[in-house]
């Protein structure tokens, strides 16, 4: 053990970075104890170990050192506060801001021997409860809707152009969030009752909260407002009425009936679990959010876009957020009361229109109407106190440090409409269970446990893999994201998907690759293993860019990769969501970093109800083993990155627990 003070890490860091080495750093704690530096040096890298594909790549993994953490060297922390300019005008990313999202992703990775720093247990006393409401300000009640109806459209309908634009009114933007947002079901085992959600979360945490932003609304509001969507009521707050020359501004340009969906994160309801892994999985819970918005408006004949000129500080002003105590520079972790930890943080805003043949292609936002936002409405008296989550806290700073460099500056960069009609219906729609959108939606559920004893027919995994491309299988190459609900990303797509294959009737076991951006292919093929396959698979619909890397069975090593956990390999098949990710991130800027999570996001909630279409079911798994991901795809350094898994097969249910419906629930916050 050396003692090393603070001031002599980088050194430290810079000579050690090229060995195999396990690393760990302690922070000091009071007295001016400096960080702790524990070097043990190896004489098996464990790079070695990964040199070929089975049988020895399949025995090392299956049996990798139990000593062995292989943690990059990297610089020391450097902390600031989170105070920011109220008008950004940044042009260039910044790097010391890409350095700190990039260090937050690599000391959050999850590894064989050790894993992302939390908590030790659950502290169920201030585990945080689920709804977030402002207390004091007017409730307008929502409409509810039956779960099955002859009205409903079927889900295939959805993704194409088969649903005419519904003009929008109380029942409709009911409808809207009660697809989307709402509860679905409450669960009941013993002496303990939770609530479900359409969208899905980590840990069913639910770290997300909702606004609407629209024109006057009858039956809503006779002035244009901003509410705040609570899930328990299936209720709007409504925080404000905003100006009318306000409203104006901020529909101008976009078809009539056009409102806005914006979307916060309170971090401390994952940390409360997840520790310093938890900003990685509140932006996984904003995608699915997108995804689900895009696809409940789409059931309404809606098209949505991603409006990424806002940035964080407008946003705040445009949501009514609060900053109520800025983080403080200091470097601190530990159990108190620290209220700050409960804001809301802005992500995003959508724009929801009608969807039409003549959809504008590009919308330049205003520079008077982004930057004067905050002073326009900063007059405007907003209603309700947000009620407090817990009595005590656990602090993990390097989430809220990394949130401060991930803020995105405003940009009156044009925003990009996808005008391109919806592709025809792809695929073999006969493969779905006849069930309405609403009947997926809302029965969509977290599988706990699958059975291995089942297997998927080819026909229905192919239609699956084409629902996930960004371009449908009409298009030349893939990258454009037209279908829903990735048309609703304003940017190319930036994942693919490796696939453990298990249980598909007529396919080989093994390791598959779907490219989803043809611009990635040349350098995912060079990136990768030399002795990988790269073979199309049988029966492989024209048009799909899937590919067979190896064959073999896979099934134990995708369980030991997502963090030992059998429904990995107890289904159909599992895959790890990889991204193109140093490019982007340096290129846009810190910014792009949670973005590359909501696409995630995205593309797990299509899959989520894909799999309930068929018939079967699924699970997004947040816990796996990033390095040992890419150390057996043969990826190195940052250029892709595994950001988040799934699986898709048979549930096996727990006849302990009883379903009660969503509405109306119990009294009590659960």
């Amino acid at each position: 053990y050396l003692h090393i003070p603070p001031s002599y890490m980088g050194a430290v860091g810079s000579c050690c970075s090229s060995i195999f080495c396990e690393i760990y750093f302690r922070s000091g704690r009071g007295g001016g104890e400096g960080p702790m530096l524990l070097l043990k040096l190896s004489s098996l890298g464990y790079g070695c170990m990964l040199q070929h594909w089975p049988p020895p790549v399949l025995s090392s993994l299956l049996l990798p050192p139990p000593h062995l953490v292989l943690l990059p060297v990297l610089p020391p922390v450097h902390c600031r506060t989170m105070a920011l300019s109220p008008r950004s005008l940044q042009q260039q990313p910044s790097s010391i801001d890409v350095t700190v999202a990039t260090r937050y992703h690599q000391e959050t990775k999850h590894s064989l021997g050790n894993y992302a720093r939390g908590p030790h247990g659950l502290d169920w006393a201030n585990q945080p409860t689920p709804f977030r409401r402002y207390l004091g300000a007017p409730v307008v009640p929502l409409h509810h809707f039956p779960d099955s109806s002859s009205h409903d459209p079927l889900y295939s309908q959805v993704f194409s152009d088969l649903c005419d634009p519904k003009p929008l009114s109380q029942a409709t933007l009911s409808q809207l969030l009660y697809d989307s947002l709402a509860l679905s079901a409450w669960k009941t085992s013993g002496y303990s009752t939770w609530s479900l959600r359409v969208n899905p979360s980590s840990g069913n945490l639910h770290p997300t909260e909702g606004y609407v932003i629209s024109g006057p609304l009858g039956g809503v509001s006779d002035s244009a407002f901003v509410a705040h969507y609570s899930p328990k009521e299936h209720a709007l707050e409504i925080r404000a009425e905003i100006p009318g020359d306000l409203w104006k501004d901020l529909a101008e340009g976009f078809p009539a009936g056009t409102f806005f969906v914006g979307f916060t994160s309170i971090f401390w309801r994952e940390a409360w679990k997840y520790g310093e892994r938890a900003f990685r999985y509140c932006n996984h819970d904003v995608g699915h959010a997108i995804g689900a918005i895009s696809i409940a408006g789409a059931t309404l004949g809606w098209d949505s876009v991603l409006l990424d000129g806002w940035g964080a500080c407008e946003l705040e002003s445009l949501f009514g957020l609060t900053r109520q105590n800025e983080l403080s520079s200091a470097c601190s972790y530990g159990k108190g009361y620290f209220p700050e930890l409960e804001q809301e943080h802005a992500d995003c805003l959508m724009a929801i229109f009608p969807r039409r043949a003549t959809t504008v292609n590009l919308l330049f936002p205003s520079d008077t109407l982004v930057y004067t936002v905050p002073s326009r409405i900063s007059g405007v008296p907003w209603n309700g106190q947000p009620n407090a989550l817990s009595r005590q806290h656990l602090r993990w700073d390097i989430i809220y440090k990394t949130s401060a460099a991930c803020r995105k500056p405003a940009m009156t960069t044009p925003v990009n409409l996808c005008s391109e009609s919806l592709p025809e219906a792809v695929g073999l729609p006969q493969l779905y269970k006849s069930f309405t959108i609403r009947q997926v939606v809302r029965k969509r559920r977290s599988a706990v446990d699958m059975d291995s004893g089942f297997s998927m027919q080819r026909d229905a995994f192919y239609q699956i893999l084409q629902k996930a491309t960004p371009s449908g299988l009409a298009s030349d190459r893939q990258g454009v994201q037209i279908q829903v609900p990735f048309r609703a990303l304003p940017w190319k797509a930036e994942l693919h998907m490796a696939l453990f294959v298990h249980r598909v009737v007529g396919m080989m076991q093994g390791l598959y690759f779907l490219v989803r951006n043809s611009d990635h292919e040349k350098d995912l093929r060079l990136a990768m293993r030399p002795d990988f396959e790269w073979a199309k698979p049988e029966g492989c619909p024209e048009g799909l860019s899937l590919y067979r890397l190896a064959a073999g069975d896979c099934r134990t090593l995708a369980k030991r990769v997502s963090c030992h956990q059998e429904i990995a390999g107890d289904s159909f098949f599992s895959l790890g969501m990889i991204a193109h990710f140093e490019r982007p991130i340096e290129d846009m800027g810190s910014w792009m970093y949670p973005r590359l999570f909501w696409e995630s996001g995205v593309l797990g909630q299509l899959l989520y109800l894909e799999a309930h279409a068929v018939g079967v079911s699924a699970t997004g798994i947040g816990c796996y083993f990033d390095d040992a991901v890419h150390e057996i795809l043969g990826f190195s350094g940052k250029k892709f990155q595994s950001l988040y898994h799934f699986t898709i097969g048979v549930p096996v249910l727990d006849k302990r627990i009883m379903s009660l419906p969503a509405y109306p629930g119990p009294t009590v916050d659960a």
